[in-house]
C-alpha cells in the first residue's frame, strides 16, 4: 500500500513521544513492503532538535506553510491507499479536509494523546479535529483502549475505533551491556509535566534524599530551574533515541510515570514503558486502570503505594529478582508488543474498514494483495 501520514513529528523526539512513535510503526510497514510518505511541518523546537533528520524508511516531506504545500499534499493523496492525519498535527483540521475530499481508499485518524482530545472533544473541538470530523474517518487508531473506544464510537459516531498502542523496535530495543555512564539504582525518562512532577517527586527524589549513596538519573526536557534535584540524582537534558536502549539497560530499576489525563482514562501505555520493557528493566510504575491488561503486577513490574516502597525495593530486592522480573517484562512485549505486531494489527483494521465500505457501495479490487 502506499500510506500517506501527517504527524507532529518523525524527525525529532525532543519533548515528544510522537516521533518514535511514528518511528516504530513507519519502520515496520516499510519492511513490509509499504510505501510511506510523512508531512512533517517545520517548527523551530524541532529543526533545533532533529535526531533522525533523514529517515530511510519513508518519503519525509518538510514544509513551512500549509498553504504552500497543497499542491504536492493532493498529489500525494490523489493515488494513496490509505491516508492518516494524527493527534496536534498543526495544520490538522485542514490536512483533515484535504483527506476527506481525496480518493484515499481508507482515512484513518491516529490519536497518540486520545484521553487529551475527548476531553476536550467534549467540550466543543481541538486544534487539530473538529467534532465533527470524527464521522469522517474509517478507522479511529487510539494510542488508548478500553471503555474510551466505546465513547468514540457511540458519542462522537466515529464508524470503527481501535486501539493502536505505541511499540517497539526490537532491533534498537534490547538488552545491552552496562554502561558507566547511565549506570543508576533507579532512573526516569519523560519531559518535564506539572501533572507528573509531584509523582516524580514522590517516588524519585524522596528515596534520592533516604539513600545518599545510591545514585538516579532523570533524563528529559523542559524542566524548570525551580525544580531542585537532591545531589545524588543527575539530570540530562535531552537524550538522542540512539542512547536510550543503554540507558535503560544500565539502570537497577526504571520510573514510569503517568500523566493525568492518562491515568483517569487508564488503558494507556507510554512507549517509554515498552521500550524499558524490551531492555529488559525492571519497572517500578504508578498504577492505573488497565496497567494489570500489559503486564502482570509483581512478577512483570512493581507497583509502589509511596516512597517508603521504592526505598525497599532498593534496598531489598536482591539483584537476581531485579533481572528475573526485567526479563519477564521483556518476554511480555516481544510477545505482544512489537513494532512489526503493531504494524499488522494497522493492515487487519485497514482491511476490515475497506471490506466494510466495499460492502457499503459496489465491489472493487482487493487493497491488500497477497
Amino acid at each position: 500500500m502506499k500510506i500517506v501520514i501527517f504527524g507532529l513529528s518523525i524527525t525529532s523526539s525532543w519533548g515528544n513521544g510522537h516521533a518514535t512513535t511514528f518511528r516504530a510503526l513507519a519502520r515496520a510497514l516499510h519492511a513490509r513492503g509499504h510505501r510511506i510518505v510523512f508531512f512533517e511541518k517545520n517548527q523551530e523546537w524541532y529543526e533545533s532538535n532533529r535526531d533522525l533528520p533523514e529517515p530511510d524508511f519513508c518519503s519525509l516531506k518538510l514544509y513551512e506553510e500549509w498553504s504552500a504545500i497543497i499542491p504536492e499534499v493532493r498529489r500525494e493523496l490523489s493515488d494513496t491507499d490509505v491516508a492518516m492525519v494524527g493527534s496536534y498535527f498543526p495544520d490538522g483540521v485542514l490536512a483533515i479536509g484535504e483527506v476527506f475530499d481525496s480518493p484515499s481508499r481508507v482515512k484513518t485518524f491516529y490519536d497518540i494523546d486520545t484521553p487529551i482530545t475527548i476531553s476536550k472533544l467534549r467540550e466543543g473541538n481541538t486544534g487539530y479535529l473538529r467534532v465533527e470530523q470524527v464521522t469522517g474517518f474509517d478507522v479511529y487508531f487510539s494510542f488508548t483502549g478500553g471503555p474510551m473506544l466505546r465513547e468514540i464510537e457511540e458519542r462522537f459516531h466515529a464508524p470503527m475505533a481501535v486501539p493502536l498502542y505505541c511499540s517497539f523496535d526490537p532491533e534498537k530495543y534490547h538488552a545491552f551491556p552496562i554502561s558507566k555512564r547511565y549506570a543508576c539504582d533507579l532512573s526516569y525518562m519523560g519531559t518535564y509535566a506539572p501533572d507528573r512532577q509531584p509523582k516524580i517527586d514522590e517516588l524519585l527524589c524522596e528515596p534520592a534524599r533516604a539513600l545518599p549513596d545510591c545514585n538516579f538519573i532523570v533524563a528529559g526536557p523542559q524542566y524548570p530551574r525551580a525544580v531542585k534535584w537532591p545531589k545524588n540524582v543527575r539530570h540530562i537534558n535531552h537524550l538522542n533515541p540512539r542512547w536510550h536502549p543503554h540507558f535503560y539497560s544500565s539502570s537497577r530499576f526504571t520510573l514510569n510515570v503517568t500523566r493525568r489525563d492518562m491515568v483517569q482514562a487508564g488503558y494507556s501505555p507510554s512507549v517509554r514503558l515498552f521500550e524499558a520493557a524490551a531492555c529488559g528493566a525492571a519497572i517500578v510504575s504508578d498504577n492505573w486502570p488497565g496497567l494489570d491488561s500489559f503486564f502482570t503486577p509483581g512478577r512483570e513490574i512493581l507497583l509502589p503505594t509511596s516512597s517508603a516502597d521504592v526505598v525497599r525495593y532498593l534496598c531489598d530486592i536482591s539483584d537476581a529478582e531485579v533481572s528475573r522480573m526485567g526479563r519477564a517484562a521483556q518476554q511480555r512485549v516481544l510477545a505482544e508488543h512489537t513494532s512489526d505486531i503493531r504494524a499488522e494489527q494497522f493492515e487487519n483494521a485497514v482491511e476490515s474498514a475497506f471490506s466494510r465500505r466495499t460492502k457499503q457501495t459496489s465491489n472493487h479490487p482487493a487493497l491488500l494483495r497477497d
